[in-house]
């Protein structure tokens, strides 16, 4: 026997769950103390919003959870939003958040709060083992529902005196929990309409956007003259030479109309149904083009994989031959730099087998077009929309893959939701290439402005969406937590600079000044163009996306 926390972190590693990402306070010592005498890889963060991202990071590149600890409610809601987008992402996670002792909280101490309501927002299993003999029994039952299916953050409320206490015992793994195929009804009916006339597509999600699952689809949509698209947001997609394209659903609701226009079948293939991310004055919120017939193939609880293979079958498509991207480099930009050219140049330079965390936002537009044939790489996008994931999702893929180079893109302003990233990438010399796009301004949020038709904007709303004054120093932040970092103006200098970051090991941040990619008449302009796509014909709108949003 020994007490609660040693048996809770061993029942963990156990369990494959072998990383924590941390942030303690004083009711979780006991559960820092033992960390000394398990194989569990304690990494502490400076705030808990990057101990839930990079766990979500790390979930994303393994398929299998990493641990967090974190001190009471405050903690948990502090790290709320990144899972929030972890939730969302559906990846398997373990929360551990320390709370006070059974017998004290009934004194209602200044930390005291109730640690379940706040956990309900994001996890649909959460536990408080009340006697450190139930702890580890809690605890494998934590690890088995987290790995799903579905995929799922678990809560487990660990009260002081329950981690302090002798009387506990590391127990082995419980058995996963086995993943069907889709019915076969389900499977006909798919491919029924595949192989049907009219215009039909298949959008892929979550667990079918590596490898595997994407030759699958593609076999799928080549054999019936179906259209591949993929989420706005995927959690983890695999592209490049080599690798079958597929296309992305566009953010803003109008293009992915655009793109959605005339589809008669649409398959769901571990993916929801597109819908708008806002809701806007007399626009759709549901982008599902009227008339058209959904079919839900692969739902959460299902192997997606296998249903996807068993389509394959159903739709004669197991010899046919693919299309796969080839390779191809942009040149190297020139002249002054702005956001297109600093996407331009992560794609003539990226490394062999690189992970892209991509929270760029709006100068990440073009990020797709110059990476499409850059040789096999790894995308982690912001699935939840709660910005600040960006840094995090990269410590944690840099964690997971450590023999992967690691580029995290972000905006100045999601980049300073989590800033401390930084410094956590310093201390375990994880190789990080931080990218800053730096345009001095919420530049998405100038754009939504215009969008909702919100009343003409003066001074004070003007000063809510920028960040140039005071100008935030990203070279004094990063050389300040301990990573090497310089500011670029021009793209000769970026390149230099890309050049020299992947060529070192270890973390770097290069802050690119850009201007925004949407300010004064191009701004004012967008929601115009957006309104007048619905009126254009099909192919002259499908080509304003493009050169909008290529």
């Amino acid at each position: 026997m020994t007490n609660g926390a040693n048996a809770l972190i061993e029942t963990l590693v156990r369990g494959g769950v072998d990383t924590c990402f941390t942030n303690p306070g004083t009711s979780e010592m006991h559960f820092v103390a033992a960390l000394d005498n398990t194989d569990m890889r304690g990494i502490l963060t400076l705030f808990e919003g990057v101990a839930t991202g990079a766990a979500d990071g790390f979930a994303r590149m393994t398929d299998r959870p990493a641990a967090t600890l974190l001190h009471l409610g405050c903690g948990l809601g502090n790290g709320l939003a990144n899972l929030h987008n972890a939730r969302k992402a559906r990846v398997p996670m373990v929360n551990i958040v320390g709370d006070h002792a059974t017998w004290h909280a009934q004194y209602d101490a200044p930390l005291q709060s109730d640690i379940e309501t706040v956990a309900r927002n994001i996890s649909t299993w959460i536990r408080t083992p009340q006697q450190t003999a139930d702890l580890a029994g809690v605890a494998a039952e934590a690890v088995q529902v987290a790995m799903g299916p579905p995929a799922q953050i678990a809560t487990l409320i660990l009260p002081a005196d329950v981690s302090w206490s002798e009387g506990a015992e590391a127990v082995d793994p419980l058995p996963p929990i086995d993943a069907s195929v889709a019915p076969d009804e389900v499977i006909d009916q798919a491919a029924a309409a595949l192989k049907g006339s009219g215009r039909k597509a298949l959008l892929l999600g979550r667990r079918v956007l590596t490898e595997a699952g994407l030759t699958a689809a593609a076999k799928v949509a080549k054999q019936t003259g179906a259209k591949l698209f993929c989420e706005v947001f995927p959690t983890r997609l695999e592209r490049g030479a080599g690798l079958p394209p597929v296309e992305r659903i566009a953010y803003l609701a109008e293009m992915a109309s655009v793109q959605l226009n005339g589809i008669e079948h649409l398959v769901l293939v571990d993916a929801r149904e597109p819908v708008s991310f806002f809701a806007y004055p007399d626009k759709k919120s549901y982008l599902v083009p009227e008339g058209c017939a959904v079919h839900r193939l692969v739902e959460p609880e299902h192997n997606a994989l296998g249903t996807l293979d068993a389509l394959v079958d159903a739709v004669g498509a197991g010899q046919t031959r693919i299309q796969v991207q080839k390779a191809e480099r942009p040149g190297l930009p020139s002249g002054r730099l702005n956001a297109g050219k600093v996407c331009q140049a992560v794609g003539a330079l990226l490394p062999e087998n690189a992970i892209i965390s991509d929270e760029a936002q709006t100068s990440g537009v073009k990020l797709p077009l110059y990476t499409a044939g850059a040789p096999r790489h790894d995308v982690l996008t912001l699935t939840g929309g709660a910005i600040g994931q960006g840094l995090p999702v990269a410590v944690g893929a840099a964690v997971a893959c450590p023999e992967r180079p690691v580029v995290a893109l972000t905006g100045d302003g999601s980049g300073m939701y989590t800033i401390q990233s930084l410094w956590t990438m310093a201390r375990e010399d994880l190789d990080v290439t931080v990218i800053i796009m730096n345009n001095r301004s919420y530049a998405i949020l100038n754009i939504e402005l215009e969008r909702t038709g919100a009343e003409a904007a003066g001074p004070k709303a003007k000063a809510q969406l920028d960040l140039a004054e005071p100008p935030l120093d990203f070279v004094a932040l990063a050389r300040g937590m301990g990573v090497p970092a310089e500011r670029v103006h021009t793209s000769r200098q970026l390149v230099k600079a890309l050049k020299r970051a992947f060529a070192e090991p270890g973390p770097n941040l290069i802050e690119a000044m850009v201007p925004s990619e949407y300010r004064g008449l191009k701004l004012k302009a967008l929601p115009y163009a957006l309104n007048a796509l619905e009126k254009m014909p099909p192919s002259v709108a499908r080509a304003v996306k493009k050169k909008i949003a290529p």
